[in-house]
């Protein structure tokens, strides 16, 4: 596994690009606006070569501020082969919030809920059974 990004939720992207670039120095490795959703993703890094990301989520219609904690929003790491490591977890009695339907992205919760993210290395794999028809489980 790789540890890939931690993704926060921001209420003001100009003032949290202030911090987390002009004050903690850190860089924009990429963004982007996805209008159908209503929402913003800007990944920032250290610039080293192997440096993992904060990735700052901006919603743009959120009108009130995110209760103490939901700002933060998951963790992420690159996994070898989506399909293996979501049976290893689940056999283990984990549930798979997000299944892997799309070879691609899983969400499982820690025992405190925090949301970890599986993401695929390279390419998503082709989408099979059991995951392509397993739903959603709570939240994630």
């Amino acid at each position: 596994m790789k540890y890939l990004h931690t993704m926060i939720r921001v209420q003001n992207l100009e003032k949290a690009l202030h911090f987390f670039v002009t004050i903690l120095g850190l860089k924009v490795s990429r963004q982007k606006d996805y209008p159908e959703g209503k929402f913003t993703l800007v990944f920032l890094t250290t610039g080293g070569p192997e440096s993992s990301e904060i990735e700052l989520t901006y919603n743009w219609d959120q009108a009130e501020s995110y209760s103490v904690g939901r700002n933060f929003g998951h963790l992420a790491y690159e996994v070898d082969n989506i399909y293996d490591t979501c049976e290893k977890i689940q056999s283990m009695g984990v549930v798979i919030a997000r299944p892997p339907r799309d070879g691609r992205m899983a969400f499982v919760r820690s025992p405190d809920l925090i949301s970890i993210e599986l993401l695929q290395k390279g390419s998503p794999l082709p989408p099979k059974e059991p995951w392509i028809s397993m739903p959603n489980s709570g939240e994630w």
